[in-house]
């Protein structure tokens, strides 16, 4: 079954950020401060080294009940029973990563102006991950951040569902949900405190409460 979502925090669990940490601890923690939702980013990491990290995380979130989303890998996703697949603009192609999931499972797309949104919706994406909102450093963009007004420009043309990720923090957390983003995803907001569990508290009040 189709796991229900609350958007509200997505906490992306960047293996590359980790610089070498285990990331259970720390997703226990965000998931213990509020995170709704956990994405796992492992580029820099070797395919086993991959499925090791995502098959521990997803069962530890599968007893939270947390939806868990693998970045990029497809494969590593159905081998490690994840909830969804996160899908950048060099992945897989939305059709082939759909056939492969199913329907019960969740496929995010990546998207930075408002025709990818409106492609990312036509083609039957979950959920769109709208970037780069604000100046990030945990990723290179090669693109100019789209502030508030061109999130909310995203929001007018698209109804599915709006992660917004890039410089989120506690500070525009709360502006980035005024312009109409169902929930924020973070990489650093969490990763880099020096407390995680309190970081993500923080998020999730300033986000507010879930939307109906």
């Amino acid at each position: 079954m189709r796991p229900s979502v609350d958007w509200r925090l997505c906490f992306v669990a960047d293996a590359g950020t980790a610089a070498g940490r285990d990331l259970a601890p720390i997703v226990e923690k965000a998931v213990r401060g509020g995170a709704t939702i956990v994405q796992l980013r492992a580029k820099s990491l070797g395919a086993r080294e991959f499925l090791d990290a995502a098959k521990k995380l997803a069962g530890q979130l599968k007893r939270s009940r947390i939806p868990f989303i693998v970045n990029d890998r497809v494969d590593i996703a159905l081998a490690c029973g994840a909830d969804g697949i996160h899908l950048g603009r060099d992945d897989m192609p939305y059709a082939e990563a759909r056939r492969l999931m199913g329907r019960e499972r969740l496929v995010g797309l990546s998207a930075a102006t408002a025709e990818e949104a409106e492609e990312a919706e036509r083609l039957g994406a979950d959920y769109i991950g709208v970037w780069p909102v604000f100046p990030t450093s945990t990723k290179e963009t090669g693109r100019p951040p789209l502030g508030c007004d061109g999130l909310k420009a995203i929001r007018s043309r698209v109804g599915i569902a709006i992660l917004a990720i890039g410089g989120i923090s506690t500070e525009n957390a709360a502006d980035v949900i005024a312009a109409g983003a169902d929930g924020v995803a973070v990489v650093s907001a969490i990763l880099s405190a020096p407390d995680p569990e309190r970081a993500a508290a923080a998020l999730i009040a300033a986000v507010g409460p879930r939307r109906t």
